[in-house]
């Protein structure tokens, strides 16, 4: 890992390079977009409406050879980049190539992005710049740097037959970085990030999601245990429906939030007075594909945190609290009141 601290400010900025350094700079919100894109790549791959897979490791070794191709699919398409010459990018008048890995130091190359006179006609024309990318979901780690592919910053080896040093090709003509040009890697945005947007199943503790994925048979129960187990935490849409395993992941929150009114559990979303609601009691407050439940009970005199529903107050239950059903939450201001 600590070869991603290295080479990340502009002193050490190789001058090629420059040019994609500050296209990306010039994108709006670049750094934000760029690890949502990696988050919705593997998600695709998992696709956890259909299948109810949560993490990586249930991806088959087909499916792990295709996350690669996704995360430049969904690259392209959240950055509107243009297809290039020679590479499958043109940005900043440059061919570039998007490289992933779920290795670090994995990136495999082809012989197009280098010269090479031994390559023949499957020489590239110039050494080209290539964009590494890898993420870690069970560690929300993730990187994104750029090199220029020459052949002597790969791999090489010696020949047993004749001790001579020959080019380290793989099954597919293709070799990784050379370990030791690994620092030759300009990273963007500093380094090792260390928060790919996070995969809210995978985080749970074992206990709690056996407790969710209890219902075999029906995907609403398994929602409704989502938002018993999974309090004062942003919930999206992606983890409900994988949940679920069902189309319309709005409406299995919905009936959740009837469902759970009689436990005193709430299920806040973005419409209505719910983000005040959230606020009022110093939730985060959730987006449009976001909810947010907690459990509920009658305010006392100095509860700050707690805002009025018909003339009664209500607050954060704790987990001794008795259970006390929740109230009709309000869809104007008119029934809505803060202490």
């Amino acid at each position: 890992m600590n070869v991603l601290r290295l080479r990340s400010d502009l002193a050490q900025l190789p001058l090629e390079l420059a040019p994609l350094v500050e296209w990306f700079d010039g994108q709006h919100e670049a750094r934000e977009r760029f690890r949502w894109a990696l988050r919705d790549s593997l998600d695709e791959c998992m696709d956890g409406q259909r299948t109810g897979r949560w993490c990586y490791q249930h991806l088959s070794k087909t499916e792990k050879t295709y996350l690669g191709t996704a995360v430049e699919i969904n690259l392209t398409k959240e950055f509107k980049i243009d297809n290039g010459v020679d590479l499958d990018w043109r940005i900043a008048s440059m061919d570039v190539d998007c490289k992933f890995s779920k290795d670090l130091g994995g990136w495999e190359i082809p012989m197009e992005m280098y010269v090479c006179a031994d390559h023949g006609e499957r020489s590239g024309r110039a050494d080209r710049p290539a964009l590494l990318v890898w993420f870690n979901d069970d560690t929300s780690q993730w990187a994104a740097g750029l090199i220029t592919i020459s052949d002597e910053i790969l791999r090489w080896k010696i020949a047993t037959a004749t001790g001579q040093r020959v080019r380290a090709y793989n099954r597919d003509n293709k070799r990784k970085i050379d370990p030791e040009h690994i620092t030759d890697v300009y990273w963007l945005w500093g380094g090792l990030q260390t928060d790919l947007p996070t995969n809210l199943i995978l985080s749970l503790p074992d206990e709690v999601r056996a407790r969710i994925f209890a219902f075999p048979t029906s995907g609403q129960k398994r929602v409704n245990q989502l938002f018993r187990e999974v309090q004062g935490r942003l919930v999206g849409r992606q983890t409900v429906l994988t949940v679920a395993q069902q189309d319309d992941a709005p409406k299995r929150a919905r009936d959740a939030r009837l469902q759970l009114r009689d436990e005193g559990v709430i299920v806040l979303g973005h419409q209505d007075m719910h983000p005040k609601i959230a606020t009022a009691l110093g939730l985060t407050v959730p987006v449009k594909g976001e909810w947010i439940a907690a459990r509920l009970k009658r305010a006392a005199i100095g509860d700050v945190k707690s805002f009025q529903v018909d003339g009664t107050r209500w607050t954060l239950a704790n987990e001794s609290d008795p259970v006390e059903p929740a109230p009709d939450l309000p869809k104007s201001a008119a029934r809505y009141g803060e202490w």
